[in-house]
């Protein structure tokens, strides 16, 4: 990829955002959002925390990864425990398997799902809990989707482009079909994001989020 084309993809941005004042305040709508986030579903996380140690006593019901950040620095996302105790484990003899192209793993009927873990992947549940990493400075609400150590190690140069920002909760590829778009299409939605993003556009796509999550069917 030719150096111009970084520069274009990634300096190429509002001025707004160059502005350390609309900085200041999508990490204030970050901060805001995700403490009223963690208040107001906290009676949720309760109920899906019993559901999970009662389908599987002896699992934790957090489920901890590293992921991949701004400008590739690992960090640890938290989410409900949506699969057995040892699903990194078996993922190996599932890879053949996967229904996505790219570097990226997905599977609709993944057998290392447990019953209360579709349900809450299907709804996103699952991943409420990474309003603590927003909490934290590690991610933003809105962002591309942050990718795991092995996926990164597959990426071109022109694939970590996404990682020049924070990852967020949600992002243009989450609002725009989410897994039924191949890898590169979701690049080349990052880069879109990364080009155009504005504290509006955040918003636009926060309300969006809402949306899509009353009628999801593609989550998996």
């Amino acid at each position: 990829m030719q150096p111009q084309y970084r520069d274009e993809v990634v300096l190429n941005t509002p001025n707004e955002y160059r502005n350390t004042v609309n900085s200041i305040l999508k990490r204030a709508i970050d901060i805001i959002g995700s403490l009223v986030g963690l208040f107001l579903l906290s009676p949720l996380f309760v109920v899906v925390a019993v559901l999970i140690k009662f389908e599987d006593p002896k699992g934790s019901v957090m489920f901890y990864q590293t992921r991949i950040g701004k400008n590739e620095k690992p960090f640890r996302m938290y989410k409900f425990r949506s699969m057995i105790s040892n699903a990194e484990e078996k993922l190996k003899d599932l890879l053949a398997q996967n229904e996505i192209e790219g570097a990226m793993f997905k599977m609709k009927n993944d057998p290392r799902i447990t019953k209360i873990g579709k349900f809450i992947r299907k709804t996103s549940i699952d991943e409420l809990p990474q309003l603590i990493n927003v909490l934290r400075g590690e991610m933003s609400l809105v962002g591309p989707r942050p990718p795991l150590v092995r996926e990164v190690k597959e990426y071109t140069d022109y694939d970590k482009l996404r990682l020049t920002v924070k990852p967020g909760c949600t992002g243009l590829w989450q609002v725009s079909g989410r897994n039924e778009l191949s890898f590169k299409e979701m690049v080349e939605l990052d880069l879109k994001y990364i080009r155009d993003r504005s504290v509006g556009f955040d918003l636009k796509i926060i309300f969006k989020t809402f949306k899509v999550l009353l009628g999801a069917k593609d989550a998996f």
